[in-house]
């Protein structure tokens, strides 16, 4: 897989800062920034004494709620992602974190189900409970409505996945093997839990392999039709706390960091009952283990 390959997260980013060196459709990049950012989510982790200076390259960090919306109700961050990125080792660290985990919610004092705190706190409140989950000071927040899987997987023309298990869902059928999926069959294939037998790890891996062949797709957008659907898709779907100039700076001093990516893992868990609901429950060690890897990576004490 080719190391230019991201996902979603960042596709605002270098998709948008790239618009700008170009020179191109300048206006309707800065229409699309001012719509997505959220100045009201926190500037600086509490875990930090002062902000990250990208213009110094500093290691940061970034979390991707990946949200699915429901009628009446704020939704679930159903994809948890954390990123640390490193200039000076040229490299990315990524962790997913199952959403079941049971954890303390910051800011509700009660433990539950880490992807119940956007739903009770929003943006906030996620931030903090992830935070003191890993131990690690969260610099970044991009929030994804998943719906706009289906929109930004058809403006693409569609993805190609490796597909490791065959399974149909909601009447489509899912082959094993290289497959081709229109948005509203990769909806479905990222939705799928209950019949993969590694549950929400398998979930997991789909989410990331659909993120990155829509970033594959998206960086080779030519036409500007597509380019101003691509930018419309992001202003509807996308929240960020990042600014246009922070956006800019990672695009300049980052880029090589991040096409350099180590997967973490949370694998060695397990699930458990309590009061009648299932919980991923970590395993300790692990977690200290993960925590350690990306402080260090952070260049944090």
């Amino acid at each position: 897989m080719s190391k230019k390959i991201i996902w979603i997260t960042l596709i605002s980013c270098f998709f948008i800062g790239g618009a700008v060196y170009a020179g191109s459709l300048y206006n309707d990049v800065s229409t699309t920034i001012e719509t997505i950012h959220e100045p009201e989510i926190r500037k600086v982790s509490e875990l930090r004494t002062t902000e990250v200076e990208l213009v110094k390259k500093e290691p940061f960090s970034l979390l991707l709620l990946g949200v699915d919306e429901r009628e009446h109700d704020k939704g679930r961050s159903d994809t948890i992602i954390v990123l640390t990125v490193n200039p000076s080792t040229d490299s990315t660290k990524m962790v997913s974190i199952p959403r079941d985990t049971y954890t303390k919610i910051i800011g509700r004092d009660k433990l539950d189900k880490i992807n119940h705190a956007y739903a009770f706190g929003g943006n906030d409140m996620a931030l903090n409970t992830v935070e003191n989950l890993l131990n690690i000071p969260i610099d970044y927040i991009i929030q994804v409505n998943m719906e706009s899987f289906l929109e930004i997987v058809d403006i693409v023309g569609g993805v190609i996945v490796d597909n490791a298990t065959a399974f149909e869902v909601n009447g489509y059928p899912f082959d094993k093997g290289t497959i081709h999926l229109d948005g509203e069959q990769a909806l479905n294939y990222v939705r799928m839990r209950m019949d993969d037998p590694l549950g929400d790890f398998g979930r997991q891996a789909r989410q990331k392999q659909v993120l990155k062949a829509i970033l594959k797709e998206g960086a080779s957008l030519n036409s500007l039709w597509k380019y101003k659907d691509f930018l419309l898709s992001i202003q509807q779907n996308i929240r960020t706390n990042m600014t246009f100039e922070q956006m800019i700076d990672i695009q300049k001093g980052y880029k090589s960091s991040i096409n350099n990516i180590e997967t973490l893992a949370f694998q060695k868990g397990k699930g458990q009952r309590i009061d009648g609901i299932w919980y991923y429950i970590m395993d300790h060690e692990e977690l200290e283990n993960v925590t350690k890897e990306l402080r260090d990576h952070l260049g944090l004490e």
